[in-house]
């Protein structure tokens, strides 16, 4: 489970795509999170003994749903580190919107303010999937 996590927090730092076309055990590219995770137990014997195949009880940790799930809690932890910079200082909300690649409507949210040293900052803050952009 601790690796999973691992793996989720360096692919997210150096923004990397998580799944591949082909997970399964067959392919020869499994996608980045499953073979960053083989990565792992190849140095190290007792991870390989409990990822991945080896797993007991079907406990792999590697499901889309666990994954958006750990990255839904570093989201929070990067959301709570940016309100405490803020802390008291005024801040102006930048709001715009766009389409994906899949023609989604989407909204981001950045905050602006002035930090401590008077020097203007942006933090990108969400990215909000909507129905509808008119006003």
């Amino acid at each position: 489970k601790g690796e999973s996590i691992n793996c989720s927090k360096w692919l997210t730092s150096q923004s990397c795509a998580f799944r591949g076309h082909d997970e399964t055990p067959g392919s020869k590219n499994r996608g980045n999170f499953i073979e960053l995770l083989k990565l792992l137990a190849e140095f190290n014997p007792e991870i390989a003994e409990v990822i991945l195949e080896n797993a007991p009880y079907s406990s792999k940790y590697t499901s889309h749903e666990i994954q958006q799930e750990i990255l839904g809690i570093y989201a929070l932890k990067v959301r709570k580190h940016i309100r405490e910079e803020i802390g008291d200082s005024k801040f102006s909300i930048l709001v715009d919107e766009t389409c994906d690649v899949a023609k989604r409507e989407q909204m981001a949210l950045v905050l602006r303010f002035v930090d401590e040293d008077r020097i203007l900052q942006e933090r990108f803050f969400a990215l909000i999937h909507v129905t509808n952009t008119k006003a």
